[in-house]
């Protein structure tokens, strides 16, 4: 039976939800974390029942995501490290991220993680521009950024990432070359580079469609991303994938893990999880996660067994996702032709015998990949007519 190396806990609580957020969060506080951990305790219980997702004895990767999981009080890592089992997180090379928001991250509680286990801190930076703040409804200023990541140094952390988001109304004057040296002067080793997206539901949306926040134009959104991504890797970043940057040996391992289809399991409302064929994804909801869990019952909201088809489609995507690419030679000569199309269009390089896209092929990756695969089917379908 294959067990499970890479584990993601959603923490949902926020002080307040963002301009702009469409996560599984709830707007709460620290004296919600013994209710977190007991959810947590009900749904690795539920599993163990149902014997499908089954832990590895040592696991590789452990992230805790939110909402804030800073948040939550001081000792909540090492309650986690508890409930899923300290011998687990023993594994000399185990990565353990924690996502933080700087305002809520201080040297008790950072010094708590490292004496848990915690070795990665992921900070919810996005601008140091106070302006873009406050529209965004960010709680931190724009000192912060530089006192958490201070305090994290203190502390013991050597491993640390920050989120700066790009594409962003015009209207707010966002100096994103600004914000980019900002983070250069952190001297951190990971980059998460995320686009502005206007998700249904959210106030932000609310204003666009009402016609009170103008949106970036998708040229603009285009050349913000090839100028970030441009300079990031000037700077010793590596692109190791759409989003995400790195100095050398500093990729994140648990979303690597991710993209290369292993299986991973999520804990807490709104996690998804994945084993070869099922994919599956929890209550959004935390009230009605909570209660579920508490009842010792998977609190799946529903899931899909993915056929051959979407499987193939979904390695396409993840694999063209990151600068590893795709084995040309797992491909018939006729895709080998478009796949030099797409390097003639400046799309992708052909790198060690793999098809990789550069930063200009990763803004269309979508429409690339649904390419892919229809000229892959095509490819099969004749062959199969031989």
């Amino acid at each position: 039976m294959e067990t499970i190396g890479s584990v993601y806990v959603h923490a949902p609580f926020c002080s307040r939800r963002c301009y702009y957020c469409d996560f599984a969060v709830e707007v709460g506080s620290s004296s919600d974390s013994d209710l977190w951990i007991q959810a947590i305790i009900g749904e690795l219980k539920a599993l163990y029942e149902e014997g499908m997702f089954t832990l590895s004895p040592s696991l590789e990767t452990l992230y805790v995501g939110g909402g804030t999981p800073s948040l939550l009080h001081e000792n909540s890592m090492a309650q986690l490290a508890s409930v899923i089992g300290n011998k687990r997180l023993e594994k000399n090379d185990l990565e353990w991220t924690c996502e933080a928001n700087p305002e809520s991250f201080d040297l008790e509680k950072a010094s708590s993680w490292i004496q848990a286990g915690v070795n990665r801190v992921s900070l919810g930076v996005q601008t140091f521009q106070e302006s873009v703040l406050r529209w965004m409804g960010r709680r931190h200023g724009a000192e912060m950024p530089y006192e958490a990541v201070a305090i994290a140094r203190k502390a013991g952390f050597s491993n640390l990432s920050v989120d700066i988001i790009f594409g962003l109304p015009p209207s707010l004057k966002r100096n994103l070359r600004k914000d980019l040296e900002a983070v250069l002067s952190l001297g951190v080793d990971h980059v998460s580079l995320y686009g502005l997206t206007v998700e249904s539901g959210t106030p932000l949306a609310r204003a666009v469609s009402k016609g009170q926040q103008d949106v970036i134009s998708g040229t603009q959104y285009r050349e913000e991303y090839l100028f970030a991504v441009e300079w990031l890797e000037s700077q010793g970043y590596e692109g190791y994938e759409v989003s995400n940057f790195a100095k050398p040996g500093k990729q994140s391992r648990h979303n690597s893990n991710y993209w290369s289809g292993k299986p991973y399991l999520g804990l807490g409302n709104g996690a998804h999880s994945y084993l070869h064929p099922v994919r599956r994804w929890n209550i959004r909801d935390w009230d009605s996660y909570y209660a579920k869990a508490l009842e010792t019952c998977l609190p799946i909201e529903n899931q899909e067994e993915l056929s051959r088809e979407e499987h193939k489609l979904e390695s396409f995507w993840l694999g063209l996702r990151t600068n590893t690419g795709l084995k040309i030679d797992d491909f018939l000569p006729s895709i080998k032709k478009r796949f030099d199309s797409w390097i003639a269009r400046d799309l992708a390089v052909e790198r060690e015998g793999n098809i990789c896209l550069t930063s200009k092929g990763w803004l269309i990756m979508d429409q690339l990949t649904v390419e892919l695969m229809e000229h892959f089917s095509c490819s099969e379908s004749e062959n199969e007519n031989l």
